[in-house]
């Protein structure tokens, strides 16, 4: 399986310039590229018609036309890998568009591919045919030698490197390399979670797992968003004010990817079968009063992460349909009291006299659903169970005909 190994760099003066004329050189071959595609296509609403969508093939070969004209001569300066790996990004944009609109494309519908802006993300793509690797320094077509600062060793040869720019100046190269899965033995047989905002994730063996708190950022990107909106547009105080926006989103992100990343890992690495319930989170997010605080958790991305966590090392993931009443019955005996509002964290079973956690009895549920014993609650508290195989003794009641 391929995995993504990323890692921060500092760029000289004379490498920064040059990687800024390099992202400039992307930007440009993608936009004439898409310009060119749009004409070609006609995006109506649902309906969509098309001429003749030109592909990688014809786009490389514009491409060589326009480093031979005046206006675009100097994209020779730069390296041609990375223009040509824009195009070919161009091409499989579109082909998930149109497979998304015809329904070839399983999933959340894919939009049209979108023109590029100096001011967001810049990436550059190279193949092993323009960079390699030699006494811990990554050489770069046309732009030197980098030397990046190597948190981890590369588990085998990269096949490609991902130069990226974010907005807040940073700097990060992204090698793409084979992992070979970790099948080891796990601690238990099984663990259901159940999410939630108060407590990120309560476990049915009883561990929980309380989220960061992101609050005080989050104040200080939405005062500084208000002030960006009164700033005039392009001015160096308005760009300035943006940057320090970027920060404190990547602050929060790298907060809560290292928390997702330790919690998933150490989950993957205790249970042999993760069960995580299948949350509508893109409709949870219309919620004007949760919105901003079920996006700064991020529950997508840690199911994403148990999952590919899983498939490494040998584990079985799972999810149990939304629509499971876990909340609404009891992990003890069954019995079924129904909806509950949402302020009411802790119930008395009425049948069983238990008092249970609300998250966690909605965990064990999970974990009882996702292992195929949804309905052994109540099978399993009776005195006298029905025997599967038939003793000796009972051949004659079972072969004998009924006296009737």
């Amino acid at each position: 399986m391929k995995a993504r190994y990323q890692y921060r760099f500092y760029p000289t003066d004379q490498q920064e310039e040059r990687l800024s004329q390099l992202f400039g050189c992307v930007r440009v071959v993608w936009n004439d590229a898409l310009a060119f595609c749009n004409q070609s296509v006609s995006v109506a609403g649902d309906a969509t018609r098309t001429t003749k969508l030109p592909g990688y093939s014809k786009l490389s070969a514009m491409l060589t036309q326009s480093k031979k004209t005046e206006e675009r001569i100097w994209l020779s300066d730069v390296s041609s890998v990375p223009l040509q790996q824009s195009l070919r990004h161009l091409d499989v944009a579109y082909k998930n568009f149109f497979n998304s609109r015809n329904g070839k494309r399983k999933g959340s519908k894919v939009g049209s591919p979108r023109f590029k802006k100096k001011t967001n993300s810049q990436s550059a793509e190279f193949t092993k045919a323009a960079f390699s690797i030699k006494d811990e320094q990554v050489y770069l077509a046309k732009i030197g030698e980098i030397k990046p600062i190597w948190s981890r060793i590369l588990s085998s040869e990269p096949s490609s490197v991902i130069v990226i720019k974010d907005c807040a100046n940073r700097y990060f190269l992204s090698f793409v390399v084979e992992v070979e899965p970790n099948l080891t033995q796990a601690k238990h047989i099984s663990v259901g979670i159940d999410l939630g905002i108060k407590t990120f994730a309560v476990m049915s063996n009883g561990e929980k797992a309380e989220s960061p708190d992101y609050s005080k950022l989050d104040r200080q990107v939405r005062k500084l968003q208000k002030k960006l909106g009164r700033q005039q547009s392009n001015s160096k105080r308005r760009n300035k004010t943006r940057t320090r926006i970027a920060k404190l989103h990547n602050q929060i992100t790298d907060i809560r990817k290292d928390f997702l990343h330790k919690l998933s890992t150490r989950i993957v690495n205790d249970n042999q079968v993760i069960v995580l319930e299948d949350l509508n989170v893109s409709g949870m997010v219309k919620n004007r009063r949760l919105s901003r605080v079920i996006s700064l958790l991020g529950w997508r991305e840690f199911r994403n992460l148990c999952e590919t966590k899983s498939n490494k090392f040998g584990r079985e993931f799972c999810t149990v349909n939304r629509w499971e009443p876990t909340s609404q019955i009891c992990s003890d005996c069954g019995f079924r009291w129904g909806k509950v509002d949402l302020s009411i964290r802790s119930i008395l079973c009425l049948s069983c006299g238990i008092e249970h956690d609300r998250d966690g009895n909605a965990s064990k549920n999970i974990e009882k659903v996702g292992m195929g014993n949804r309905h052994d609650s109540k099978w399993t508290t009776r005195e006298g169970k029905t025997i599967l195989v038939a003793q000796p003794d009972e051949a004659s009641r079972i072969i004998a005909p009924s006296g009737r």
